[in-house]
């Protein structure tokens, strides 16, 4: 059911929520079918919003619109009161909330779903480095942002007919961070939370609750629990991981808050059992192969030139899709080793890369992995500690017609190489496809005479 009518869709919504109130005990009930706004509105950014900010709060007397991707969700009841969004569904300049009072606002806000908001006769503020809009309260003579009253929130508030987009969060470590990202969605990886900290659960029974995530260089972040949320009572993971929240400032101070537990990706050992971790450029890529006659017979192969054997713990290779800048698909490779100057080779289809070079893969790995390339993308191999030990391509740039292509081809590591790059060197290495740039070689290669898996 779709409403283009304004007078007819607030009467729908009043009557939404006087039914809910009336008879819903619990949260459990059907979301409410979509009521969604095609208009073509003059848009005025988030940025050029927030610099209308002079030092106190303001009514906006203009008829502005703003259009924002909405990143967060009360459905597990650590947000209140409250919808965050971000500029865009990806890599976001800035990002801007409103309070409101609506009560289970993810039944007419999907986290993804693109809103845009009339911004005549609301108030902009700042409060402790965060921005934000909505209704207004007066404290002692000075006027803040407060709630928008139910009655008037969708008078403001559309929903776009545009289907729900895939928010992509901005991966970032604690020190990354910074007042551009307040407000929108970002992943921190490698925290854990506090030693004394372990044991208790996310928040205090109806109290707002701090529990301070850190990185293993001990940089810290809050993490901020409501005491309502669903998941109050449960233990804080003891495992180290992957963080993706909303966030936010008080006190000039970063605070992160998760939509969900899912937003928690803890299944690394932590920081102070890393004991067989280290960092060594002597681990790189050696060879990366699509060969042309089978694309089954896909391998990527990682040499160690040192003379010792290393231990893999905490490492990963991941790879960046055409032109994305975001990873799209990892291989943890904390489960393995490499000889003294021996190598290793990973595969996405074990069975075919048998049958097509007489033995099995190292490693064996899903479809769409780093090992799995068509030849445009490119690939990292990053150390335990999150950098960057050797690349091939450039992070942002498809590789076609370009001179890391190895598309129907390869990409092999020259004999005099003996340790990682962080810079895509296009003299490291042989490249064969058939398209490439010049310094490649436009001579498609086929599997198994072209290829040399587990031979430098």
């Amino acid at each position: 059911m779709i409403f283009k009518n304004n007078f007819l869709f607030k009467i729908y919504v009043l009557s939404i929520m006087l039914v809910f109130s009336a008879c819903v005990k619990n949260r459990d009930f059907d979301e409410p079918e979509l009521v969604c706004s095609d208009e073509d509105f003059s848009i005025l950014s988030i940025s050029e919003l927030k610099n209308l900010y002079a030092g106190e709060t303001v009514q906006i007397q203009e008829d502005w619109v703003v259009k924002g991707y909405v990143v967060s969700s009360d459905k597990s009841g650590n947000f209140f009161n409250i919808l965050h969004f971000q500029d865009a569904s990806s890599n976001p300049t800035k990002g801007l909330q409103i309070e409101l009072e609506l009560r289970d606002s993810h039944l007419f806000f999907d986290i993804g779903q693109t809103v845009f908001i009339k911004l005549k006769g609301l108030y902009l503020g700042q409060s402790n480095g965060l921005f934000k809009i909505g209704g207004v309260f007066t404290s002692f003579g000075n006027r803040s942002v407060g709630r928008l009253p139910n009655s008037v929130i969708f008078n403001h508030i559309l929903v776009s007919c545009d289907p729900v987009e895939n928010i992509l969060p901005k991966s970032v470590s604690i020190l990354e961070l910074n007042e551009s990202m307040v407000n929108t969605l970002v992943r921190i990886a490698n925290v854990e939370f506090k030693e004394d900290e372990l044991g208790k659960s996310f928040a205090v029974e109806k109290e707002e609750t701090q529990r301070t995530l850190i990185d293993c260089d001990d940089n810290e972040l809050i993490l901020l629990n409501s005491g309502y949320s669903d998941f109050q009572a449960q233990i804080i993971p003891d495992k180290m991981g992957t963080a993706t929240g909303v966030l936010t400032m008080d006190k000039n101070e970063f605070q992160l808050i998760i939509r969900t537990v899912d937003d928690l990706d803890f299944n690394k050992v932590r920081c102070e059992e890393l004991i067989d971790e280290f960092t060594s450029n002597s681990i790189f890529i050696s060879e990366i192969a699509d060969p042309n006659n089978n694309a089954g017979a896909r391998f990527l192969e990682l040499y160690n030139s040192s003379n010792e054997a290393l231990s893999l713990n905490g490492w990963t290779l991941v790879r960046y899709t055409n032109s994305s800048t975001e990873v799209s698909s990892s291989i943890d490779l904390s489960d393995y080793s490499i000889n003294a100057n021996g190598l290793i080779v990973i595969s996405p289809n074990a069975l075919e890369f048998e049958t097509v070079y007489g033995f099995l893969p190292t490693i064996t790995v899903g479809t769409n992995s780093p090992a799995d390339s068509n030849g445009d993308d490119n690939i990292a191999l990053i150390d335990p500690f999150g950098t960057v030990i050797d690349i091939f391509g450039v992070i942002g740039e498809d590789g076609s017609n370009t001179n890391h292509e190895f598309e129907d081809g390869k990409a092999e590591r020259k004999i005099e190489v003996i340790s990682g790059n962080t810079v895509f060197t296009e003299s490291e290495w042989i490249i064969y496809n058939d398209t490439g740039n010049n310094g490649t070689v436009n001579l498609p290669q086929n599997a198994p005479l072209d290829f040399t898996p587990g031979v430098r």
